[in-house]
């Protein structure tokens, strides 16, 4: 049950790192995050996700020059989530701050000065942007404003003393963030910095974040990271997962050439009926080298997305029966351990050393033919040897959105070419 700590360093890359993790700039040592309170908090996530869907439809679309800049991606499981965070510099002069990435929300913000409501404990100092020269409000008769609707789901607000325009998100626990919708000065690398980013200047947060100092919006929206930087980094962004808190990924914007090797292409599924989130084709799962017997139809009806801030992925109820039949089949030999919350199938494998344990190994199939193996650190959540479970759980039923968690994800090299339509899987992204 463990891995290797090396990771490879890659020019201008973004370390990732597990928001409760040893590594983590915002482990303080004093708070523990239980394994139950990540999965019940994935549970309150994934009822977000579904509601959020069920009321959108959309869609999006552009192009430039190829630019790439790679940050160290960690993950963080000791100050309270099972996402993966990066550091990045904002203002002038810069202040560098711990934020999670997110492919299921499109708006960035932070905790900023004065604070005016309420800032919940993190790590770094809390941004002011009255010590930064690049700091600007967008005011509430922009055009810029109103883009807030579509990416939040909330009407922006106006300041009646100052214009300025007032946003308001809330996540699927009821976290949330108020502040000004504001432009900055974003320093994603020492060679990579962005001129007037927009993003949420927050005055009154309140949540379970960790000690992060807030999120990137990796979604589709023209507001998120990636469609603000489509003229430099031309909508292509990568990412890996490290498997455990002391292990090191990475997040890449950009890229081109020989950059991404060994990768299977699925194009982009409309099937999400969202236009923030990243829509899959799933076609069929394999576990030990047997397709499971499942109608065609099974994961067209509710479409499937790929989420960075679920933990867990979340199968139509037939489909996960099937394929814990199956894996319980393969596992038959091995004494069986007490539920883990949303975890139904878990083993005691305390007696035996990693080298004897064969866990059944799981393919996806993609639209496209694009096959997909899951590493075993992506069929399995390891609460203790003790107590280590099938990384999977049902949805409530067969016509809600499939979701392709970051359990599944880990160790992969997943990259999003938003141009091109497609999504791109490769082993051995990071360990």
């Amino acid at each position: 049950m463990k891995l290797s700590t090396t990771s490879s360093k890659r020019k201008g890359s973004l370390e990732v790192v597990h928001k409760y993790g040893p590594c983590s700039q915002q482990n303080d040592g004093e708070r523990k995050v239980t394994d139950s309170d990540i999965l019940n908090l994935d549970k309150e996530r994934v009822k977000y996700i579904h509601s959020r869907i069920s009321k959108e439809l959309g869609g999006d679309d552009s192009v430039k020059e190829l630019d790439s800049a790679t940050l160290p991606a960690k993950s963080g499981t000791l100050i309270g989530s099972g996402n993966y965070f990066v550091v990045v510099g904002l203002g002038t002069p810069k202040k560098d701050l711990s934020l999670i990435f997110d492919t299921g929300s499109d708006l960035t913000w932070t905790q900023c000065q004065p604070c005016a409501r309420s800032c919940y404990s993190q790590q770094d100092p809390i941004f002011d942007p009255s010590k930064s020269s690049t700091y600007a409000n967008i005011t509430c008769t922009s055009t810029l404003c109103t883009q807030l609707s579509s990416a939040t789901g909330n009407d922006p607000g106006c300041s009646s003393s100052t214009k300025a325009c007032i946003y308001g998100i809330q996540y699927g626990d009821q976290s949330f963030s108020v502040g000004y919708f504001s432009r900055e000065r974003l320093t994603v690398t020492a060679t990579d910095v962005i001129n007037n980013f927009l993003f949420g200047c927050g005055q009154n947060n309140q949540g379970l974040f960790g000690g992060s100092a807030g999120l990137i919006g990796l979604g589709r929206h023209p507001i998120s990271f990636v469609q603000q930087t489509a003229s430099k980094y031309n909508k292509i962004f990568s990412y890996c997962l490290p498997s455990t808190a002391s292990s090191t990924g990475h997040l890449t914007f950009g890229g081109g050439g020989g950059a991404y090797r060994n990768l299977v292409y699925t194009p982009f599924s409309t099937l999400s009926r969202s236009s923030s989130f990243y829509g899959l084709d799933i076609v069929s799962i394999t576990v030990d080298g047997v397709k499971l017997s499942l109608s065609p139809s099974l994961f067209s009806s509710g479409g499937a997305i790929i989420d960075s801030g679920t933990v867990i992925t979340r199968l139509p109820p037939t489909a996960y029966a099937t394929l814990r039949s199956a894996f319980r089949k393969g596992m038959s030999k091995y004494p069986t351990a007490p539920e883990l919350s949303i975890l139904d199938t878990c083993y005691d494998l305390s007696a035996y050393k990693d080298k004897d344990i064969f866990i059944p190994p799981i393919n996806f199939v993609f639209g496209g033919s694009a096959t997909v193996k899951l590493q075993p650190q992506g069929v399995l959540y390891v609460a203790s040897t003790k107590q280590v479970c099938l990384a999977f759980a049902p949805n409530g039923d067969d016509s809600d959105v499939t979701i392709f968690g970051n359990v599944q994800q880990r160790t992969l090299e997943v990259v999003y070419d938003l141009g091109s339509g497609k999504i791109g899987f490769g082993a051995g992204g990071c360990q």
